[in-house]
């Protein structure tokens, strides 16, 4: 049976803006929505210095994605991930970037269907967290019905009951990863007919969706939702899922109650030796949309960096926007 995590809707990994300062300020709109980590490769857990799996204990339920091909070292990773509390491990087998596929891993697996069962296989023998796998429709020339069809089989009988599939193919040769998020057309029609074939797996769909109301167009057919750059450009969209989605109360009702909420976080962050930009870049865009926004973002772009800078910052950002309005 897939995994009891509530997948309606979910936050997709985003490297170098999905990091545990961002997954806090996302947790303070949404208690429902699943949270992911950025890519992290099995050899910067293993061999790095840092603590590649730091997080803040409010951002469950909380996935970690991973990168790599050997089996090997992605159990010992699940198996590290597991041991901290994280509610899943995710395979990343979509990203596109040449560095990525120089590392045999990334969207390049998709051609490798029974490398990748193998890789499930080893981590579902070491945790009894949800492994799962994110992934595209296909790859380059290989982007018939029956290639995606094919790795699903494969990697299902691995034991992967869940599956988020970007609608997009990716182009391994000629594109960049920002060219892969927008030139290969989406085919979510595609999506909806794995979902009918394969009605006892949970398959999420990801890839251009902008709004609530997409969200809903796409779970009358789907088990989930994963949003990625609008969750991050856009953020108080986060605040109508609990709501809209999952029958939930959404926690906050104002965006003035999200940074009230965060400000103490904040304080935290800067005592303990941090930097303001490390926290404020990830709000930049919480008042896209509102009147006063350009005031916001142009007092944190250009004060947020400078040494020292504090909660001051933030709170003449506030002044700044409510000036602009007069």
């Amino acid at each position: 049976m897939p995994s009891p995590l509530n997948r309606t809707f979910s936050v997709a990994p985003m490297l170098d803006w999905t990091d545990r300062h961002y997954r806090y300020f996302a947790r303070l709109m949404s208690t429902q929505a699943l949270l992911y980590t950025e890519m992290v490769t099995t050899g910067a857990i293993l061999h790095g210095k840092g603590d590649y799996l730091e997080y803040n204990e409010e951002e469950h339920p909380l996935a970690l994605q991973l990168g790599g091909s050997n089996p090997d070292d992605l159990a010992a990773c699940a198996r590290l991930a597991e041991a901290r509390g994280y509610d899943e491990v995710n395979l990343n087998v979509g990203c596109p970037s040449d560095r990525v596929q120089n590392g045999r891993f990334g969207a390049c697996l998709m051609a490798e269907p029974k490398l990748v069962a193998e890789c499930v296989d080893a981590m579902r023998q070491q945790v009894s967290i949800p492994v799962t796998v994110k992934t595209r429709i296909g790859i380059d020339e290989q982007d018939s019905y029956d290639f995606l069809t094919d790795f699903i089989d494969i990697v299902a009988a691995a034991g992967c009951d869940t599956f988020i599939i970007h609608a997009r193919k990716a182009w391994l040769q000629g594109l960049s990863p920002k060219e892969n998020r927008e030139i290969p057309p989406l085919d979510y029609d595609r999506v909806y007919q794995l979902k009918q074939d394969y009605p006892q797996l949970s398959i999420s769909i990801n890839g251009g969706v902008t709004s609530i109301d997409a969200a809903k167009t796409h779970l009358e057919r789907l088990d989930g939702v994963m949003v990625g750059r609008e969750a991050y450009q856009n953020p108080f969209i986060l605040a109508e899922v609990d709501s809209a989605l999952c029958g939930k109360t959404s926690p906050v009702h104002s965006r003035e109650e999200v940074i009230g909420k965060l400000l103490p976080y904040i304080g935290k962050h800067l005592e303990q030796g941090g930097r303001l930009n490390h926290i404020s870049r990830h709000i930049i865009g919480l008042y896209q949309g509102i009147p006063g926004s350009r005031a916001w973002r142009r007092h944190l772009s250009e004060n947020a960096h400078k040494p020292g800078a504090g909660i001051e910052v933030i709170e003449n950002a506030l002044k700044a926007m409510a000036e602009s309005r007069l």
